[in-house]
């Protein structure tokens, strides 16, 4: 009996041993007869697709805007609509200041200064496409965009003769220039062309946080140079612009982590720095028109309500802004373009006006004829320009794309060198070779 059970129990032993050996052998075969397939559980960082997005911009924008943009956007008036081409090719902007706009820099510098704001409000697009739209398109559209829409619209609001100026929207530094055109943009866009591969079935966690962290700082930073520049001079008003700059993001990043705290249970690093771009943005309209107080409660209002519409609005009507640039730059400046409404003071800045809470209940009804403007505008144009585009190449990534890449199928670059050791895709690395100092790898696939 005892001779049985020791068979038995080494049978046993062998299967358990040799069982890895088998599976492995039949695996082998499977795969020489199955070609292989990609996994969407592998699916690459698109970390330089997104970056070569926005830096593109600087390059294209920049060259539009020296050449016709400018001349768009703040050249001499046409019917209170746009700017003459007059100055095509900088004709006529040199070193001298021109009075309409700034009394004291040569107009030069201040046609560079505008310029950076047409740079990035198409770069904040981006963010709501990010991961499936192909770079041929997203150059042709920021090239399109920035003249049928951007430009237009710079000069209703800041350009000498527009009809929003004229009318008497306030917008310091491009709450409705910058941040409602591009969020509202974004978001046409993306309804467009729809949802990233696994969107709603595949987790899509932030990419890397202390990236994210340190973006928003010298994003946070450099905000004191678009809202405090616009002042246009160093001076009393420049100094109020920062100030309420700061507090703005400062409130808002504390009330869009005590909102997070409170509905989700924990405060997160993402959602500070979320904050910060919502309080940012929130106050970008109103900064040298308010006082320090009023750009505290702009800024715990505008936190909130960014919260509410990222984390809720977007899943609750399930479109995908990739990088919430709707949700923050779009509902946030529509925010803050009303809120001017509400507190802009001519005690701040006699230019200005003042609004509901100072006497004048008139102001808000202008400037929610700018952010009706800035919102049917930017949406029609964006949905005929992205359809005009789709003529006559393709704007969408396909599956195939998307599960590889963007960084590989539309740049042929990887963010990192190890990259797939963080995605989970296998790596093939044989023996290494130690011969006296030198250490060499024989061959490595990064499959």
């Amino acid at each position: 009996m005892k001779k049985p059970c020791t068979l038995l129990g080494i049978l046993l032993i062998l299967t358990l041993l040799l069982a890895p050996v088998v599976l492995a052998a039949e695996g082998d075969a499977a795969a020489a007869l199955e070609p292989p397939k990609i996994d969407t559980g592998d699916t690459t960082f698109d970390v330089l697709s997104i970056i070569m997005q926005s830096f593109i911009c600087l390059g294209v924008i920049s060259i539009q805007w020296v050449l016709w943009g400018y001349s768009l956007a703040f050249g001499p008036d046409i019917n209170h609509l746009l700017g003459s081409l007059d100055w095509v090719g900088l004709s006529s902007v040199g070193i001298d200041p021109n009075p309409d706009y700034a009394a004291t820099i040569p107009q030069l510098a201040f046609m560079i200064f505008q310029g950076v704001f047409a740079i990035i409000t198409p770069a904040i697009i981006s963010g709501s496409v990010a991961g499936r739209v192909k770079f041929p398109a997203f150059v042709v559209f920021v090239l399109l965009w920035a003249t049928l829409v951007y430009d237009p619209v710079a000069h209703w609001v800041w350009g000498v003769g527009g009809w929003l100026r004229e009318y008497g929207v306030l917008d310091f530094a491009g709450g409705t220039v910058v941040h409602i055109i591009s969020g509202v943009s974004g978001l046409v866009f993306a309804l467009m062309i729809g949802k990233r591969k696994g969107y709603g079935s595949e987790v899509m966690a932030p990419h890397h946080l202390p990236m994210t962290v340190l973006g928003a700082a010298l994003l946070w930073f450099g905000w004191f140079g678009f809202n405090a520049g616009s002042a246009l001079g160093a001076n009393g008003l420049a100094t109020v612009a920062f100030v309420t700059t700061h507090v703005a993001a400062s409130a808002a990043t504390v009330s869009w982590v005590l909102a997070e705290w409170l509905y989700h249970g924990k405060p997160t690093l993402l959602g500070a720095a979320s904050g910060c771009i919502a309080g940012l943005v929130a106050i970008t309209p109103a900064a040298g028109f308010v006082t320090v107080p009023s750009a505290i409660i702009m800024g715990l209002l505008g936190g909130v309500i960014c919260f509410f519409a990222v984390a809720i609005a977007k899943h609750k009507f399930g479109y995908d802004d990739s990088l919430d640039a709707f949700g923050v730059h779009g509902v946030g400046g529509t925010f803050g373009a009303i809120a001017t409404g509400f507190f802009a003071s001519t005690a701040v800045n006699p230019a200005g006006a003042d609004g509901l809470f100072y006497g004048n209940a008139a102001q808000v009804f202008k400037q929610l004829a700018g952010v009706g403007t800035s919102w049917i505008f930017a949406a029609v144009m964006t949905f005929l320009i992205v359809k005009a585009i789709g003529l006559f190449m393709q704007v969408k990534a396909d599956d195939e794309q998307q599960v590889q890449g963007m960084d590989i199928t539309e740049h042929g670059e990887r963010g990192y060198a190890y990259q797939d050791l963080m995605t989970g895709s296998p790596l093939n690395i044989s023996p290494i070779n130690i011969s006296g100092n030198e250490v060499t790898v024989k061959e490595t696939t990064l499959a």
